[in-house]
């Protein structure tokens, strides 16, 4: 006996719409996950490259590091006497021409520093700026590149000129020192750093008046030296283990003067960091503290030794430098 099942008209069209509307759904899910299977992923983050240099600076020269947003740092640098008296005065230990800085920067804003120096030789007073322009980033910038900048006041009360002249005005005690500064770090071990500077003092050694001995009559004035000066510098970072590293810096000045024309720096030495500090302890030529004092006036040449062993380092000084941040 076969059984019939009457299904009534309009259950059977509600049934129909049912059945379309499940495959219209189907559908309509198979095509999302379509989508979302050929929907390309999202390009990771990318961030700049970290630790190009651990400290601001490298022995004499300032790195492209700026300390972060709410960074306060104190820097101590100390340069000893000549290393050419041996053992008289513990290779420039105990020389009388040591010097000293103590600087403070602080980090108002994200990629500006900015901070204040005073140098026992002279009793130099230093403003300093800092701003890091851009960031070796990988895949869009290849390197890094800082502005520093300086302005420094003589403020002893009999100051002189380089040549032993006094100063005439208030105005002829100040220098200024504007750098650009180049980066990259080529790999966890090795930063190189290229940079070129101008330095200028507002009053240098002054005139000198050619005298013809034939004629009895003096020519035209002439500077000793002129107001500006230009130089480049290389430096860099070799890290061969996490918390010690090889540094060295050259400076190499580029404008000739008519008289008492400044000596390159060659330094080098090893840095060692921990979380809050940095010390570097190296030999160098420099020994002003600040640089357009350095490039304009540094009279100790690194290629001037006359033997073997100590001797051939007469005109190095041993240095270093030690700084302590504070993140806020």
């Amino acid at each position: 006996m076969k059984i019939k099942i009457k299904i009534p008209k309009h259950r059977f069209t509600l049934l129909k719409c049912l059945v379309s509307c499940l495959f219209l759904f189907q559908l309509n899910l198979n095509a999302q996950d379509g989508t979302i299977a050929e929907a390309p992923a999202a390009p990771a983050k990318v961030k700049p490259v970290k630790n190009t240099f651990e400290s601001v600076w490298i022995i004499d020269d300032q790195t492209v590091l700026v300390p972060a947003k709410g960074t306060m740092e104190l820097d101590f640098q100390h340069r000893m006497g000549k290393v050419n008296n041996g053992s008289k005065d513990l290779w420039g230990l105990y020389g009388s021409s040591a010097n000293i800085r103590l600087g403070v920067t602080y980090s108002p804003v994200k990629n500006l520093s900015v901070g204040i120096g005073i140098t026992k030789t002279k009793m130099l007073l230093d403003l300093n700026a800092k701003y890091s322009i851009i960031t070796q980033t990988k895949g869009k910038y290849p390197v890094s590149v800082t502005w520093f900048g300086d302005a420094a006041d003589d403020t002893q009360k009999d100051a002189v000129l380089y040549d032993g002249a006094p100063v005439k005005h208030n105005s002829d005690r100040y220098s200024f020192f504007n750098q650009l500064i180049i980066a990259r770090k080529i790999s966890d071990r090795l930063s190189l750093q290229v940079s070129a500077s101008w330095s200028h003092q507002n009053a240098v050694s002054g005139y000198y008046t050619s005298y013809d001995t034939s004629s009895k009559t003096y020519g035209d004035k002439y500077k000793s030296m002129d107001n500006e000066h230009f130089a480049f510098e290389v430096a860099g970072r070799y890290k061969f283990s996490n918390v010690c590293s090889i540094v060295f810096n050259y400076d190499q000045p580029i404008t000739t003067h008519s008289q008492y024309n400044p000596n390159p720096n060659m330094s080098m030495g090893l840095e060692v960091n921990t979380s809050s500090h940095t010390f570097q302890v190296f030999l160098g030529n420099f020994n002003k503290l600040n640089p357009q004092q350095n490039n304009l006036y540094n009279s100790n040449n690194p290629f001037n030794g006359k033997r073997f062993g100590w001797q051939s380092f007469d005109e190095f000084m041993i240095g270093f430098n030690i700084t302590r941040i504070w993140n806020y």
